[in-house]
């Protein structure tokens, strides 16, 4: 599948949402923020209902009252267009009537965040004077002088299991990392949390497919792929992700067969074979 077909940025939103669970009741999160009458937004706003609340994600530490946050796709370029960009977004947000005129320009940041880091823009700040310290790994603080403060987030370079959501978001997974999420999809229990699991899940999926499919081939991750995730997000386009792959097909069947949990129909739409085909396997 093409890049661009890949909905980065629902993933992104469930992803910080997730980063953030711990001080979710503390937090306001506007997704695609209208910054103004016209159609000018944000990819992400958060809001700190309580100024003096503290965020346990370390991403947060660098937040104040009003944090502006633009997501890149692992595709999309980040250059000294976008750092002006963003700062311009918050410019608006304190000048424009979608913000109140008692928010103080001292309130506000900005945030980028993208998996790899933006060497060459780096190099452009450096030349420009502007400072960039690196307070822990991933995590890297422009100094803005008179403008917004920003800092910048690689994904990554992140590092510990709070981060796994972000990290996720990527076309370059291994194994392990695959694991990993799986053990902290695991490890959720609220509705709402699991609604944003699945929409990381999703992404994952979609930017990973040979991967996952090289994982369906090991039994024990299989059943574990199966039992964390919705089918229909693991095997969606079957027919697309295995074209020729006939044999595999038959497997996936009769794996599903033998779940029981699954009706002929459901079989036939997720494996790609056809309910005669399906029958047959049945009567094996």
């Amino acid at each position: 599948m093409e890049n661009t077909k890949i909905q980065w940025h629902p993933g992104f939103v469930a992803a910080m949402n997730l980063e953030f669970k711990e001080n979710r009741n503390d937090l306001i999160f506007e997704k695609e923020y209208n910054l103004n009458t016209k159609p000018l937004e944000t990819d992400l706003l958060i809001i700190k209902k309580n100024p003096s609340a503290k965020l346990k994600n370390e991403i947060g530490l660098f937040f104040r009252g009003h944090n502006i946050i633009e997501y890149k796709s692992p595709r999309d370029e980040l250059n000294i267009n976008t750092f002006y960009k963003v700062q311009g977004y918050a410019c608006i947000y304190k000048a424009a009537g979608t913000a109140s005129a008692e928010i103080n320009e001292d309130d506000i940041t900005t945030t980028i965040i993208r998996e790899g880091k933006p060497e060459r823009l780096f190099k452009y700040l450096t030349q420009k004077e502007f400072e960039i310290s690196c307070c822990q790994k991933g995590l890297y603080r422009i100094h803005t002088g008179n403008l917004f403060p920003m800092q910048i987030i690689v994904t990554k370079e992140l590092e510990g299991d709070g981060h796994v959501w972000l990290k996720s978001l990527s076309e370059k997974l291994q194994k392990e990392d695959v694991k990993q999420l799986l053990k902290h999809v695991s490890g959720l229990t609220g509705e709402f949390d699991k609604e944003m699991a699945d929409s990381v899940l999703k992404v994952s999926i979609d930017a990973n497919k040979q991967l996952i499919r090289e994982m369906m081939e090991d039994e024990s991750m299989y059943e574990s792929l199966m039992e964390l995730m919705e089918p229909q997000l693991i095997l969606r386009d079957k027919t697309k992700i295995e074209e020729g792959m006939q044999q595999g097909q038959k497997i996936t069947a009769i794996r599903m067969l033998n779940s029981g949990k699954y009706t002929l129909d459901e079989i036939a739409n997720i494996s790609g074979l056809s309910l005669k085909e399906i029958k047959l396997l049945k009567e094996i």
